[in-house]
């Protein structure tokens, strides 16, 4: 295994890159995935001053169940001096995110090299 991969498990993915630690959640994030999901997302959260970047790009689907786990990852994560990032371009996620009123408490980006400085195609080697 490659150092800083985390294996993949059936929703998420986790990643650390340039002092970040990136989760990329996948597929339908609904009671089912939040089952699995908010024991690691705790985890991830509870270290102090961890700056986290939820990906959400290869989310096809999020219930009400996925949003509490986003909103439980940020007040964590500010309970603890941390930053929580989401990255997200789909349509249907950023709508419900705006209607919710929930894209006002996060910070929203549309890529994992838009939320981490200098982790993109341009950084310097």
């Amino acid at each position: 295994m490659r150092q800083g991969i985390t294996p993949s498990f059936e929703y998420l993915s986790v990643r650390h890159t340039g002092g970040w630690t990136v989760v990329a959640l996948h597929g339908e994030i609904d009671i089912a995935a939040a089952l699995t999901i908010g024991p690691r997302l705790d985890t991830i959260t509870t270290l102090p001053r961890r700056r986290v970047v939820l990906d959400l790009n290869a989310v096809c689907f999020l219930d009400a169940c996925g949003l509490e786990l986003l909103c439980r990852a940020r007040r964590r994560s500010a309970a603890r001096a941390g930053r929580l990032v989401l990255v997200c371009v789909r349509p249907r996620i950023l709508l419900l995110l705006r209607i919710t009123g929930l894209d006002d408490d996060f910070t929203v980006l549309p890529s994992v090299a838009d939320a981490i400085p200098g982790s993109g195609p341009t950084a310097a080697p």
